[in-house]
């Protein structure tokens, strides 16, 4: 496969140019000033020269006015460039051989209503995170024409998304390709945009991973976890690690719509700090998570498996023993509420004494719903409850409830004495 030959022969981030190659999925995520929307304008000019008659729909979830779509974007591209053969409309572009751009909401169309992109090139979802499962399910088989694409440009934020879902998933779609791109990766990267970035570095901090790193934006107020801070430690090589265990927390149910079971990798390093290792949580039936423990205790060669005993400890231990009898478990019980036993865990991160050692998106979502009232986020946080009891059994002393003190009461003297 090799990229389209280019007629604009634009200089692209190197980040970006996988996103040269043929593909019926795009996707490029990031945060502010990362280049996706000029990149992909910048394609889009591209195309409409190399190919007569090219057509093209550009569509938002919402879209009120043409000033929130990439119209102006492509317009400013089309006159920077001096390109001949456009013609710039009021609701719409045409490009060479009687092609056209048009810029649409997809909450205006429906399942009748979006026929009419039926023969069309290219479709560049702007502002993906916003797009509806409905709108998904509506573009995805309505674009498909031979060689059509479908590209998706966003700053992703929440793992729950559609969007995210469909091309940050286990399981990518079919000739696919999808990369992530935050500043650091933009060569041009403009002296107004670093300023602006530093003085949210410094005055934005809850928000600041979202906006310039695109990591998942953090919904809840008063999160015990903010994505700075876990992104300030994260690591991208594993260090030297003295002690590894895998920590479980599987779901009550096992329907269709049941919590996930968690299962997280957590390791104590030489240098005495804790290390997140993987995340392997899954959906499924008992004996699948069961399953997936021993693979992620074989994987990792592990010292023990962590459990907590509270709610079907016997049940747990006995199905991870069916898989593997000799499987060493170490057990851990509940005193206190989620959020409190998290709250030891998460003073380690502020401590800077906890690395993710690469990206763990859903895990990391979660562990920022978490709040001092509570969790914030829907259904039960089975992949932060996994890592609570995975590093309260590495660092056993932040969760031991203090013991009370003895006080002597002083003995009355009487009259006598």
């Amino acid at each position: 496969m090799s990229a389209l030959s280019s007629v604009l022969k634009i200089p692209t981030a190197s980040v970006l140019e996988p996103l040269l190659y043929p593909s019926r999925y795009k996707g490029a995520h990031g945060g502010r000033g990362s280049l996706k929307s000029h990149f992909f304008s910048e394609l889009a000019c591209d195309y409409a020269l190399q190919i007569p008659g090219f057509r093209m729909v550009c569509v938002r979830e919402v879209q009120k006015s043409l000033k929130e779509s990439a119209k102006r974007l492509i317009e400013d591209k089309i006159e920077g460039m001096g390109l001949r053969g456009f013609r710039v409309l009021h609701d719409r572009l045409e490009t060479p051989g009687n092609g056209v751009i048009l810029f649409q909401g997809m909450q205006d169309h429906t399942a009748e209503s979006v026929k009419s992109l039926e023969g069309f090139d290219v479709a560049w979802c702007e502002e993906a995170q916003t797009l509806s499962a409905r709108s998904l399910e509506f573009l995805r088989p309505t674009i498909r024409k031979e060689g059509s694409e479908l590209w998706f440009s966003w700053n992703p934020r929440d793992a729950t998304d559609p969007v995210d879902k469909l091309l940050r998933g286990t399981e990518l779609p079919p000739n696919a390709i999808v990369v992530e791109t935050c500043y650091k990766d933009n060569p041009w990267f403009p002296d107004v945009l670093e300023e602006e970035r530093l003085y949210d570095l410094q005055h934005n901090r809850d928000r600041y991973a979202h906006i310039w790193l695109g990591e998942y934006e953090p919904t809840a107020l008063g999160a015990i976890w903010d994505r700075q801070t876990i992104h300030a430690h994260r690591r991208n090589e594993l260090p030297l690690i003295n002690r590894i265990v895998v920590a479980v927390d599987p779901a009550v149910t096992n329907e269709e719509d049941s919590d996930e079971h968690g299962i997280i990798v957590v390791g104590i390093g030489e240098d005495q700090r804790g290390y997140v290792l993987d995340d392997m949580s899954l959906q499924g039936s008992p004996k699948e998570w069961a399953t997936r423990t021993v693979a992620a205790f074989d994987k990792w060669e592990a010292d023990r498996v962590v459990i907590e005993i509270n709610q079907g400890g016997d049940m747990v231990r006995h199905t991870l023993q069916s898989i593997r009898k000799t499987l060493p478990i170490a057990e851990v019980r509940a005193t206190r509420g989620k959020h409190v036993r998290a709250e030891p865990i998460s003073s380690l991160y502020h401590l800077g004494r906890v690395s993710h050692v690469g990206t763990f998106n859903k895990l990391e979502d979660q562990m920022c719903k978490m709040t001092a009232a509570g969790y914030e986020g829907t259904g039960s946080p089975d992949r932060l409850d996994a890592l609570v009891w995975g590093m309260s059994h590495l660092f056993p002393g932040l969760t031991k409830k203090p013991e009370r003190p003895v006080v002597e009461i002083p003995q009355r003297r009487t009259a006598a004495g």
